[in-house]
């Protein structure tokens, strides 16, 4: 089926730009090089629109605007905003809130808003902001599409919006009848089809700069994956370096032991999210996580546990295949 999609005498064509705050690029097979310009356009316009929607950085975004709504205030959302919150509350539910898209006033906290920081928050601050926190706060009505604001909650799309915008420009592609191409925002993509020669998409995932590994390629034929590592963003506090991923449940920055987590899943979005959550737990807990959710996952842990580098079940069964 995969294959039947091949176009041997199809050329591979480079696009891509800047958005929420990384790059972003897409490689297309073509016939016709001069497409690609029509296609640029109109991901560019998706992005603008998911940033319009998602971004925290944005005062006037959407999600701006439900963040600084008073108690009680229903939001009817569009489709792409409503489709991010329902899933980022489903992986909350799921993981028990190690992932939580209402950790904004945290994120904020430790600097990795909009706002820089220069010194440490303390226990008090902390302890603030885990107040303002809570993915069970958010009542959602799905028949009228609309959410509801409990009152001095932040939420917060940067353990999703990636992989979910990952998505969306695949769908940009597919709809301009581009059916083999590969996707990449900030090192998560989304590979569909083949390329010319009948390869599929080989990426070699993530390496950690301090946890020696094997290097380990996938192949992304309608496949996506996405990492989070404590090397992927961070910034200094006075003589503190703080990994960028927030743990929710605690207020502070995740030191788990667990250097970063790749995650390989039929959608990016899914991706991006279930690797934060490996990110934010035990090696060990990490896996029976991974492997509970059936997802294939490659964790570099940065203590001594069995090796630094461990598989899920469901990995290790593609790559014994």
């Amino acid at each position: 089926m995969v294959l039947a999609r091949r176009m041997p005498h199809g050329h591979v064509v480079d696009i891509g730009g800047a958005t929420m705050g990384t790059r972003w690029s897409a490689r297309l097979v073509l016939i016709d090089r001069s497409a690609a310009d029509a296609v640029h356009l109109a991901m560019e316009r998706e992005l603008a629109t998911i940033v319009a929607e998602m971004s925290t950085w944005e005062p006037a975004s959407l999600i701006s605007r439900f963040n600084a709504a008073p108690a009680g205030g229903w939001f009817t959302l569009p489709e792409r905003f409503f489709t991010v919150l329902t899933t980022a509350l489903a992986i909350a539910e799921a993981s028990d809130g190690a992932f939580d898209p209402t950790a904004g006033a945290l994120v904020d906290l430790w600097g990795f808003g909009p706002h820089a920081i220069d010194h440490l928050p303390d226990d008090d601050a902390i302890a603030a902001a885990l107040a303002r926190t809570g993915w069970q706060t958010i009542e959602i009505d799905h028949e009228a599409r609309r959410a509801r604001q409990p009152g001095g909650v932040s939420l917060d799309f940067s353990g999703i919006a990636k992989g979910y915008a990952v998505d969306r420009l695949s769908g940009v592609a597919r709809e301009a009848g581009i059916a083999n191409h590969l996707i990449e925002i900030g090192g998560e993509l989304r590979g569909e089809g083949v390329k010319p020669d009948g390869q599929p998409w080989w990426v070699e995932l993530e390496s950690h700069p301090e946890i020696e590994s094997d290097n380990v390629r996938a192949a992304l034929c309608g496949l996506c994956v996405a990492t989070s590592g404590d090397y992927r963003r961070h910034h200094d506090v006075g003589q503190n370096r703080l990994a960028h991923t927030i743990d929710p449940r605690t207020g502070r920055p995740a030191a788990r032991g667990i250097g970063s987590a790749s995650v390989m899943a039929v959608d990016c979005m899914t991706a991006d999210a279930e690797a934060t959550v490996l990110s934010l737990l035990a090696p060990e807990a990490a896996l029976a996580y991974a492997d509970r959710r059936g997802l294939a996952a490659r964790l570099l842990v940065s203590s001594d546990c069995d090796g630094n580098e461990m598989f899920s079940a469901p990995a290790r069964a593609m790559l014994d295949a």
